[in-house]
């Protein structure tokens, strides 16, 4: 049996950099400092629980206030997903110390949003409402935006006729985004003259390049493996839409969060396994799915023999 992992998988720069910062501050910290993470580090239990066991603890927006309270050498993270104004005000105003772990694309998104709002645009993002980095865009505007996950929920919710800007979670699915976009355009050209929709209505890609320029690198690696090992955790939107999206072309393909889930007949008849994941899956982890599926794969020959 062939086993390989996808070579387009592993942490995006994003991740890499977060994880980097993260690494750096919990070495940073004398005896007595305390390294703290606002929310997990990022969506793969795996790597919170290898931070973990090298000091970082995780807390909520409450765990904040309580910190001003209790540990005065306390430092907090801000993960990748990032955060709304809101949350820096009220560590400032607490005086707890921190780290800004976001990514520069998600920064840099906020930013943009906010451009577009302060200029009067009705702001629409294709995202989960309470996804993290949805909730640091909601901020930005005071929660006064659009938040859509179809071209029903366009449909339903937005007003075309006010100038509009289309922006995206950062991990969502390329193909629905561009049309959510194609519907939203068709709609105003009712409300503009000529049909020149370029000030009335404003399309932002704004998906990350690291997650959708992977497409047709997964796609080809689903048709070339008999059996697909997609490695995420549970609440990882990029996996989800990768794993959607890989599956079109091999419907023989598993999701697993934990080595521990791997049911070993589905094995049954392959001969080319491929391992892949999201860009949040560790790649220390693929690896350890790798062995622990080598592994399996010889104690079946010796068996066999």
């Amino acid at each position: 049996m062939q086993i390989r992992i996808d070579n387009s998988a592993g942490f995006c720069w994003g991740v890499v950099r977060t994880i980097d910062i993260t690494e750096k501050t919990l070495a940073a910290a004398d005896e007595n400092e305390t390294v703290y993470v606002l929310g997990d580090i990022i969506h793969n239990p795996k790597e919170i629980e290898r931070l973990a066991k090298k000091g970082l603890k995780t807390i909520d927006h409450l765990g904040i206030e309580q910190l001003a309270k209790t540990d005065e050498k306390a430092t907090v993270l801000i993960r990748a997903h990032g955060e709304p104004p809101s949350t820096f005000q009220m560590a400032e105003d607490l005086g707890v110390k921190l780290v800004d772990a976001t990514c520069p694309l998600v920064t840099g998104l906020q930013n943009r949003v906010k451009r577009y709002y302060d200029k009067g645009y009705q702001v629409v993002i294709y995202g989960k409402p309470n996804h993290a980095e949805v909730i640091g865009l909601r901020g930005m505007v005071n929660d006064n935006c659009v938040i859509i996950l179809s071209e029903e929920e366009a449909l339903e919710q937005v007003d075309f006729t006010k100038p509009t800007v289309l922006f995206s979670q950062t991990t969502m699915e390329k193909y629905v985004y561009h049309k959510i976009r194609d519907v939203i355009e068709s709609k105003v050209r009712n409300f503009v003259e000529g049909g020149e929709t370029k000030d009335h209505f404003q399309f932002k890609n704004s998906l990350c390049k690291e997650v959708w320029g992977r497409d047709e690198e997964v796609v080809q690696f689903a048709k070339d493996n008999d059996i697909i090992i997609f490695v995420a955790g549970r609440n990882s939107s990029n996996g989800k839409s990768l794993f959607k999206h890989m599956k079109q072309y091999n419907e023989n393909m598993h999701y697993i969060e934990d080595v521990e889930e791997i049911d070993w007949n589905w094995f049954e008849g392959s001969e080319i396994v491929g391992i892949t994941g999201a860009t949040s899956t560790p790649q220390w982890y693929l690896e350890k799915v790798k062995a622990a599926i080598e592994e399996w794969s010889k104690s079946k020959e010796t068996v066999q023999i």
